[in-house]
């Protein structure tokens, strides 16, 4: 059996889905993320969908004010290494054009280990 990595990057973004969207590709080709690395953009936390125990979490964001969730897949990865790809897509993100000078910077990142849910930091 073929295993895939999954990860979830739950962010703070003042841009719309649309211009994160556009933005995508060049963070990728930038942070040299591999192609087998796949992500969906989710808008409003409360379209996420997933185990009790990722809808808590996305619950707590949720009141946080987070606002977007990048959901990973990639293919012959372990979830962590697919959390380690999510990381450096949202450390580059705010270092690009979505986010202004001294603009707040808020993200959470989490993959399952062993049956839970963990954050990477």
């Amino acid at each position: 059996m073929k295993k895939v990595g999954k990860a979830y990057g739950f962010f703070d973004c003042n841009a719309s889905k649309e211009v994160i969207e556009s933005e995508l590709p060049t963070i990728r080709k930038i942070v040299q993320t591999p192609s087998k690395l796949e992500l969906s953009l989710i808008e409003d936390v409360d379209n996420l969908k997933g185990d009790n125990d990722l809808m808590s979490i996305a619950r707590e964001a949720k009141e946080s004010g987070i606002k977007y969730i990048i959901e990973a897949t990639y293919s012959g990865a372990t979830n962590k290494e697919t959390a380690d790809e999510v990381v450096a897509i949202l450390n580059q993100a705010y270092q690009s054009p979505l986010y202004q000078d001294g603009e707040q910077f808020c993200r959470a990142v989490f993959y399952k280990e062993l049956g839970k849910y963990v954050s990477r930091e």
